[in-house]
């Protein structure tokens, strides 16, 4: 009996053989193998995490968009009948929604965070530097701007009510204490309380958008303060007016230049607030592997001989501050002369043509390496895409307006056709650095690519090595043959610094210009005598702020870029 059962058990492994043998010779499918149990129930229950994922994610989603129509509604209704819905009604919505944000901001720092394993992973690729100095900055930007609404108000306490002094208020506080949490807890992969953590989440995106929302549309602050300038005017004439004037002139003139120049950066933050605030969405319950997506031998950014670049865009950026500094000194007056504006425009039309044949450059030396693509899934990565490609809609949709209203009237002054060729060169640059900086971030970076000599070797033979000598000599063989492999890509790398320490510097320039100073495209006075205040204010503060949004993306871009070479 022991030997038939000793044959019995010999012959079973030779069956399954076979029976692959046969099903590999006939091309049909052999009986299919039992699991054990234990397979079995793993991979249900993590059927159903991702299950749950799925139905967290769908229903978080759900309740940002149904908070977005509600406020779009509100907001749509003061702007087409501002009798029934006004401006209050819709500052007291938005009151609740940050009320509502900032308590859930403050027990996912006091409740969720402190519990035990709640953080286990934090997202290497989310929250680079430059994103949160965005935050600080534009945050710290948009706290100023509310301390100068609130002292322009209080200027104004005689003829307004003293509830207006509220809104801003609350605003100081949810933007101080949004903008530390997402500092300090931008990273997070949470684990605990996961349905919760979305929803938190998709309700403060859905406030920012809102308060973006508000910004882009709400013009109601500029006509106040150009209804005020006319009454003071007419006051000095001898005429009455019945407009609610400054008590103290000289701090009113303060808070409403503070006011003007400080408006464009509340957007900004709004923006950046929405785009950390997805990616933390996105890493909720998320398991990283610890090798993946780290670098952790990525240089640090160091110059390694890049010489042109660095002073082209050099000279780039000089010219663009004095530029910049003649055009605001000549704005502080009481208008702008235009060869201003033909100077401005003129330093476009140098600059953006050279920026774009620079990014045709390296897309073409991006066709020549021989790299491998990083096809690894990476959510931060996909968003830096997206907002790359959604932030160029901004200003290439003021350039199409622009374009529509230039040729429509007078396409044959001067400035006009300087407008004309700056839109078009605008619209082209946008493009093609588009182009150049999502080929670069998926491209695999050189300290990440697996070395040829070890790739290939077979696993029999690596498992006739018992040596640790012999297992270095192999590696020592391997990395000269990826140096040797690679010797020949020495000039392509270098133009592709040369090339991205350029465009880091020309789009700095290009982001200072609109960010801090007056924006030619509503002063020039083309477009809003053709579209008309209200619809081109719209289009402006819609644009703008997404401009300057995708230099300072695009800058961080071209720095993973440079890096990557």
């Amino acid at each position: 009996m022991a030997s038939l059962e000793t044959q019995e058990t010999e012959a079973t492994p030779a069956k399954e053989d076979q029976m692959d043998l046969g099903a590999k010779e006939t091309g049909y499918p052999g009986p299919p193998r039992q699991r054990s149990w234990l397979g079995c129930h793993c991979s249900l229950l993590l059927r159903r995490d991702q299950q749950a994922q799925k139905a967290g994610q769908l229903f978080s989603g759900l309740l940002a968009l149904n908070v977005v129509f509600l406020g779009g509604a509100f907001i749509g209704s003061m702007i087409f009948n501002n009798v029934s819905i006004t401006l209050g009604d819709v500052w007291i919505l938005l009151a609740a929604l940050k009320t509502l944000s900032l308590l859930w901001l403050l027990y996912y720092m006091v409740g969720t965070t402190r519990q035990p394993h709640a953080v286990l992973h934090r997202d290497p690729h989310a929250g680079p530097v430059w994103v949160r100095g965005s935050l600080v900055l534009f945050g710290s930007c948009t706290i100023c701007l509310n301390v100068f609404r609130i002292g322009y108000d209080v200027s104004h306490s005689h003829c307004k009510s003293q509830l207006e002094l509220v809104f801003p208020a609350i605003e100081i506080i949810f933007m101080g204490f949004q903008t530390w949490v997402l500092w300090k807890h931008c990273k997070d992969c949470v684990q605990i309380q996961t349905n919760l953590t979305r929803c938190g989440l998709m309700l403060t995106l859905a406030t920012n958008l809102l308060l973006w929302v508000l910004a882009v549309t709400n013009d109601s602050m500029h006509h106040e303060i150009e209804a005020e300038l006319s009454a003071i005017m007419e006051k000095f004439s001898g005429n009455g007016t019945n407009t609610c004037l400054c008590l103290n002139a000289t701090a009113c003139e303060v808070f409403q230049k503070g006011y003007l120049m400080l408006y464009p950066f509340s957007t900004e933050y709004c923006l950046i607030c929405c785009a950390v605030l997805f990616v933390m969405w996105k890493n909720v319950g998320r398991h990283l592997v610890a090798h993946v997506g780290t670098h952790p031998n990525s240089p640090p950014f160091r110059l390694h001989g890049a010489i042109f670049g660095p002073l082209l865009g050099l000279l780039a950026l000089v010219a663009g501050v004095c530029i910049f500094v003649l055009f605001q000194i000549e704005a502080s007056g009481p208008n702008i002369a235009r060869q201003y504006f033909t100077l401005y425009y003129a330093f476009y039309v140098a600059v953006l043509p050279v920026m774009s044949l620079a990014c045709l450059a390296g897309m073409a030396i991006h066709g020549l390496e021989e790299r491998e693509l990083d096809t690894l899934k990476n959510p931060t990565r996909s968003l830096d895409v997206v907002l790359l490609m959604g932030a160029a809609l901004g200003q290439m949709g003021i350039a199409y307006f622009s374009i529509v209203a230039i040729v429509a009237t007078h396409p044959n002054e001067l400035l006009n056709q300087l407008i004309l060729a700056y839109s078009l060169l605008l619209i082209l640059q946008h493009i093609t650095q588009n182009l150049f900086i999502i080929e670069g971030l998926h491209r695999r970076p050189l300290w990440e690519v697996a070395p040829q000599g070890l790739a290939g070797k077979p696993e029999a033979e690596h498992s006739r090595r018992g040596s640790l000598l012999e297992l270095g000599q192999d590696l020592r063989r391997a990395s000269l043959a990826y140096i040797h492999s690679y010797s020949h890509l020495n000039w392509k790398r270098r133009v592709l610094k040369e090339i991205s320490l350029f465009l880091i510097l020309c789009n700095i320039t290009l982001w200072m210009m609109p960010a801090f100073g007056i924006h030619p495209e509503f002063e020039n006075g083309l477009e809003k005598e053709f579209y008309g205040y209200r619809t081109w204010f719209t289009i402006v503060n819609f644009g703008l702020p997404l401009g300057v949004f995708y230099r300072m993306h695009s800058v961080g871009g071209l720095v993973e870029v440079y890096l990557g070479a």
